[in-house]
């Protein structure tokens, strides 16, 4: 009997929200990526959603995004806004009463999601999204950048967590790795319907 034929999905990726930290890590490596994933979001005419401060990676992408010549919207909560963390840049900045709501609108706003190095924030926002995707409460693909191997102790916990039936398979299948920018992206754009590569 023939292989039934692969479907091959190209999927409208008109914004993608990055996850990212605050602080721009021990390594320039870190930076260097974020750098080149604004720069690859602008050449392919992907808008950036992020969380419209200006320090660490979060600034390095927005900067980058913006100096390539795409665009850029920031959702910053006021807290934050307050103590002079957004960055200046953008045409488009959004403040939020409090992060619940940022969060909130940062999704809605976004067609994908591509978490960088970042810290207890970024996990949290990685989560989120993850746990939306699982209770299809949207269906939107999901991305990790594991550059240098930064997310490489979350993959095998992931894989412990899945292999003692915490995780199902298919949900555990919902976060797309890869530690190129250029083939992140694609695998996001490929994505089927139900978020998965």
């Amino acid at each position: 009997m023939p292989e039934p034929p692969q479907v091959c999905y190209q999927r409208a990726m008109k914004r993608v929200c990055v996850f990212c930290g605050s602080s721009a890590g021990n390594s320039p490596i870190y930076r260097a990526i974020a750098t080149e994933l604004g720069v690859e979001l602008a050449r392919r005419g992907h808008g950036l959603v992020f969380g419209g401060g200006h320090v660490g990676l979060m600034g390095a992408v927005a900067d980058a995004t913006l100096s390539a010549g795409g665009s850029a919207i920031g959702v910053i909560p006021e807290a934050l806004q307050a103590r002079e963390l957004a960055h200046q840049g953008l045409r488009e900045l959004h403040v939020t009463a409090d992060m619940h709501t940022r969060k909130a609108m940062m999704a809605k706003l976004s067609d994908a999601f591509i978490a960088l190095p970042g810290g207890l924030g970024t996990f949290e926002e990685l989560f989120e999204v993850a746990t939306w995707a699982q209770l299809e409460l949207h269906h939107k693909p999901i991305g990790i950048l594991n550059v240098n191997d930064y997310y490489q102790h979350l993959k095998l916990w992931l894989d412990h967590a899945a292999a003692e039936g915490f995780i199902k398979p298919e949900h555990h299948q919902l976060l797309n790795w890869s530690d190129s920018v250029v083939d992140l992206l694609d695998a996001l754009l490929g994505a089927r319907p139900d978020g998965v590569a």
